[in-house]
């Protein structure tokens, strides 16, 4: 344990039902290893006035309150995935036999079943051989199945993470975070949470170091150049990075933007926003109670946060602190991963 924080014991009275301010007195809670104390704070959520890349989705913003919890000073990192599956035996989505009797309930009716070659363990790899894009709004041109593919061996059959210990796990699901959660005793961070994490502090940043779009490259691992076709990696990375690669933001979290993708607790519904009742009181938001996302109405998908590797202005410009997409909960990648959190309730009830 390390970075021992100061709570006022009303805290914990108010958690019990205690009303007696004359009881008051300090308690120590040690900070869980790697975390750090997200201060509870109101600030703005969602898409900034000034910033130009914000997308329906992210709008209108709004005002929220949020209270504090210790969150993870980066992604979930390979050795600490590894050593929970050391622990547990667990297996990951990517790695199990497809039932494409399951698959297809997320399908539209009457979808074909793919070759039985297809239907092999694996996840989605970006695609480096690509050298022409037709139609940029067809992404399946730059995303291909790779059997084989999981967080042992990112890449496919032959590849594998021996010496990037550090770097953020990837291809995995929700169930298999939440599986992780489980084990360490953390839980996914709600969207609000999230960005409340992100904004460090700041309450209306755009990113997590402000709002200078020209301090992207030296602040987070995204794509320059053309793409999908050519990265030309001015920030030192062509694909995924080490954990702390980049400066963390004001309160010492790192890689919240860029690098890799980060699944939240909360459901994925592009009407969240603007269904929300901005009069009302948006205190701990725990998202969208129902799914939607038109692009892809037979999946449930949770929200994902932060932008990847891949993120690029041409595209989708995703390295903001607001910007926000859905992720199918059975489905992996090569740039998703996740970072967990832990409440005061959580530590003082364990």
């Amino acid at each position: 344990m390390a970075n021992s924080l100061k709570f006022l014991i009303i805290f914990s009275l108010l958690l019990t039902g205690c009303k007696d301010i004359n009881k008051m007195q300090d308690v120590s809670l040690d900070a869980p290893e790697g975390m750090i104390w997200v201060e509870s704070k109101s600030y703005t959520k969602g898409a900034k006035n000034q910033d130009g890349y914000a997308m329906m989705r992210e709008k209108p913003s709004h005002d929220v309150y949020i209270d504090g919890f210790f969150i993870d000073a980066t992604e979930v990192t390979n050795n600490q995935f590894q050593k929970f599956v050391n622990e547990t035996g667990y297996i990951t989505i990517a790695e199990r036999k497809i039932e494409w009797d399951e698959i297809k309930k997320s399908l539209p009716a009457g979808t074909p079943k793919p070759h039985d070659s297809l239907l092999q363990p694996g996840s989605l790899i970006f695609n480096k051989e690509i050298k022409e894009i037709v139609n940029m709004t067809n992404y399946f041109q730059w995303w291909k199945w790779q059997p084989g593919a999981n967080w042992k061996s990112p890449e496919g059959p032959g590849s594998n993470i021996n010496d990037k210990g550090n770097f953020p796990v990837v291809h995995v699901a929700l169930e298999d975070a939440l599986a992780y959660c489980n084990w360490s005793n953390r839980k996914l961070p709600s969207e609000a949470e999230w960005e409340s994490a992100a904004q460090g502090n700041y309450n209306q940043a755009i990113y997590t170091w402000g709002n200078e779009v020209d301090l992207l490259n030296s602040n987070a691992n995204t794509w320059q150049g053309n793409f999908p076709v050519n990265n030309e990696s001015i920030d030192g990375f062509e694909m995924i990075a080490p954990v702390k690669s980049f400066p963390p933001n004001t309160i010492g979290v790192y890689d919240m933007i860029g690098n890799v993708w980060e699944i939240t607790n909360d459901l994925f519904n592009v009407n969240y926003y603007s269904e929300l009742s901005l009069n009302s009181d948006l205190k701990n938001l725990k998202g969208a109670s129902s799914c939607y996302n038109p692009s892809n109405p037979y999946e449930i998908q949770h929200v994902m946060k932060g932008g990847s590797f891949l993120c690029h202005d041409s595209y989708c410009a995703s390295y903001r602190i607001s910007a926000r997409m859905g992720v199918s909960i059975d489905s992996g990648s090569d740039h998703t991963g996740f970072r967990t959190i832990v409440t005061p309730e959580m530590l003082l009830n364990k």
